[in-house]
Order: structure tokens, then sequence, then C-alpha cells
């Protein structure tokens, strides 16, 4: 799957039922020795789209359930 197949995306938690943004408003993390995804680094956001210093919600590959036509459905297992 290529990046500009996820760009776009809704991701959504599962257990919370929240939408926690838009990849595409996201970093990656990737692993430099195999190129595959390690984890979703999506930006926390306070008053008016203004970001927070340093927060952000870490989303490991492994809590990736499923990816739709519109939505990336995780299930983190620390939550």
């Amino acid at each position: 799957m290529r990046f500009r197949s996820l760009s776009g995306k809704e991701i959504v938690d599962v257990k919370q039922g929240a939408r926690l943004g838009v990849l595409g408003q996201t970093d990656l993390e990737i692993d430099p020795n195999t190129g595959q995804i390690k984890s979703f680094l999506i930006p926390s956001y306070k008053w008016f789209g203004m970001k927070k210093d340093g927060d952000e919600i870490r989303i490991e590959w492994q809590d990736v359930k499923k990816i739709g036509e519109d939505m990336i459905i995780i299930d983190p297992k620390n939550t």
C-alpha cells in the first residue's frame, strides 16, 4: 500500500469512538532498516487549531485493525 492511498483517511479509535485526526496531518515513524511503518504521530491541537508544543498521540502500527475507504480503525492496547 502506498502512502497516497492512506492520505486523507480519518483515524478512529474504536474503544473511545473518537476521531483522532486525518492521515496527512500526521507524521509517520519508519523503521530505517525495513522501510515499514512503525507508528503514526498525530499532533494534539488546542484552541483554534494551534498546536501544543510537544503534545502528540502515538499510534503503533500493530494497533491498526482495519483500513477502509474513508477510515483507519485502531484499537490501542494501552487505553
